[in-house]
């Protein structure tokens, strides 16, 4: 985890608050997953030029954990692209507004398989980029 910087394109950014928060008084996981399903939707979505759903998800690291009030910043990039699937790396990186000195934290990365769908919800080609 030596990167200093995100990696892929901005997607989404939120903040974590008091009601996603775990028995432990950190961010809930799920939670974190969800938001980082959303931007790899947002990225695949606009690959595919239309919907899309999450079929898998092939890897999932947790770093760092996630505290209410850290700004959470999600990027997406487009790793594979397959006749009906896309495959997106998103990483999830934190902005702690707590004056510690290092605002910008890799809390997650993870690789998110989503299908390509037509109007009836069957698959259907991506079509070329």
């Amino acid at each position: 985890m030596s990167e200093s910087e995100p990696r892929g394109e901005l997607s989404i950014r939120q903040v974590a608050m008091p009601a996603n928060l775990n028995a432990g008084g950190n961010i809930f996981g799920g939670w974190l997953l969800a938001q980082m399903d959303i931007a790899g939707g947002i990225t695949a979505s606009d690959r595919a030029k239309g919907r899309v759903a999450t079929v898998a998800i092939t890897a999932m690291e947790f770093h760092n954990p996630v505290y209410v009030g850290d700004v959470l910043s999600c990027y997406a990039d487009v790793r594979k692209v397959g006749n009906t699937s896309i495959t997106i790396h998103v990483q999830a990186w934190v902005h702690r507004r707590d004056g510690s000195k290092t605002n910008e934290i890799k809390v997650t990365e993870g690789d998110f398989v989503f299908v390509a769908l037509n109007e009836d919800g069957s698959k259907r080609a991506v079509p070329p980029a």
